[in-house]
């Protein structure tokens, strides 16, 4: 896979998360930042630094993004969510525009 295909998220600890671009696009959040136009570090770098969400929810947003382009195409699964991560889960994916 080639770099500009994919994206690295970045958690508050410094955690990276490689992922296919088009997985990311799946948050409006982040396909504004990555397609604005302008020299913004997150378009120019292909990284996004998330300082207020933490590894563990960076994580579970991630597999989302995956899961949400397969249930797009057809493939209907379960989203599993732990109910201890659901707050926190329910605040990033109002930033995200998920």
């Amino acid at each position: 896979m080639k770099k500009e295909d994919t994206v690295k998220l970045i958690s508050a600890e410094g955690f990276e998360f490689v992922i296919d671009k088009k997985a990311a696009m799946v948050s409006q959040t982040i396909r504004n930042m990555l397609t604005s136009p302008g020299s913004f570090a997150e378009s120019e770098h292909g990284e996004v630094t998330f300082p207020e969400i933490s590894t563990t929810i960076l994580e579970k947003i991630c597999q989302y993004f995956y899961w949400s382009l397969q249930y797009a195409s057809g493939k209907e699964t379960e989203f599993h969510i732990e109910p201890e991560l659901t707050l926190e889960l329910i605040m990033a994916a109002n930033y995200l525009d998920t």
